[in-house]
């Protein structure tokens, strides 16, 4: 399980949560969080589940869809959900970064003239570090999969404005996930996806994240955002401010453990865990805890400090 976690990292993290029961269950359930807003929340029931979450916005002239799921299938499926709603047209999908588990249904809309938006380093990534991270795992199907996603056609550096005509969307890049991250603020609906900038009440996975910025960027959107905000994270269901603020606990403490058990000479995989995870289990174990998730947090969290945690460059 653990190989799992390491070499497939997002887009099998569905693995510890369930997907392997096999039950007619749709992909993901909808949840409408704000005036014409939606939450796509992936389902670990499902036989094939979305294995992350989704969402989208109606506006005045159109819709823009965040993420796109790990099959064209689900996405397929959130499409004819969409068009159950509304005659308008999907203009925009925003990518919130480049693992597969949120992109790989970008071509569904690409093919109905959806510009497909994202941070820079997305563009590069989308193919070459996702069969990177499939590792083991990169069969010939996985590696057609992959090759045969939809790259963004519409690049940003640090911020972008989309407009369905009088709704603004707001799209913001922050580090800490990836290195490629970005949030969609919905202003009149007081709705942040996030990505999986958030995770909430499960362990995130930290292959290619940067701890340090990442504790910084929960600190900048709490400044950003005014009180009754509703946060979609990557994974889980949405949440409150509350709920994001534990999830930077749970960062802030991972980052102190290995610190301290740094400090006190602990060195080599095995140590690490064995002094950290426990201490994790006892204040977290409330959470979806899979403990070799746990481990692989540690062991990335040390790399990052000891500056040896290879992470993808732009």
């Amino acid at each position: 399980m653990l190989r799992v976690i390491g070499s497939l990292a997002i887009a099998l993290c569905f693995a510890w949560t369930g997907c392997a029961q096999q039950r007619p269950e749709p992909p993901f359930t909808l949840t409408q969080i704000g005036t014409n807003v939606w939450a796509a929340i992936d389902n670990p029931k499902a036989a094939t589940p979305a294995s992350a979450n989704a969402g989208f916005v109606i506006g005045d002239d159109g819709v823009v869809v965040i993420d796109t799921f790990f099959s064209e299938e689900a996405a397929t499926q959130l499409l004819a959900e969409i068009q159950q709603r509304t005659k308008l047209p999907v203009k925009y999908v925003i990518n919130t970064h480049y693992h597969i588990d949120h992109v790989a249904g970008n071509g569904v809309f690409a093919k109905t003239g959806a510009a497909i938006l994202a941070q820079r380093n997305v563009r590069g990534w989308i193919h070459s570090e996702n069969l990177r991270l499939l590792g083991d795992f990169l069969t010939p199907e996985l590696k057609a999969q992959t090759d045969s996603i939809v790259a963004p056609t519409v690049d940003y550096e640090d911020a972008t404005n989309l407009y369905l005509g009088s709704r603004a969307i707001q799209v913001r890049s922050f580090l800490g996930h990836t290195g490629g991250d970005s949030i969609v603020v919905v202003p009149d609906a007081k709705v942040v996806f996030l990505g999986d900038l958030f995770w909430r009440n499960m362990l995130p996975t930290l292959i290619d994240a940067s701890t340090k910025p990442w504790v910084e960027t929960l600190d900048a959107i709490a400044a950003m955002n005014e009180p009754g905000y509703t946060f979609v994270p990557g994974h889980g269901d949405p949440g409150s401010a509350t709920d994001v603020a534990a999830f930077r606990e749970y960062l802030t403490t991972l980052r102190a453990l290995v610190a301290d058990a740094r400090a006190q000479g602990k060195t080599g995989d095995d140590a690490l865990a064995q002094s950290i995870v426990p201490k994790l289990k006892e204040k977290f174990g409330q959470w979806e805890f899979a403990e070799p998730v746990a481990k692989s947090n540690v062991l990335e969290t040390d790399a990052e400090m000891r500056g040896a945690k290879r992470i993808p460059m732009p």
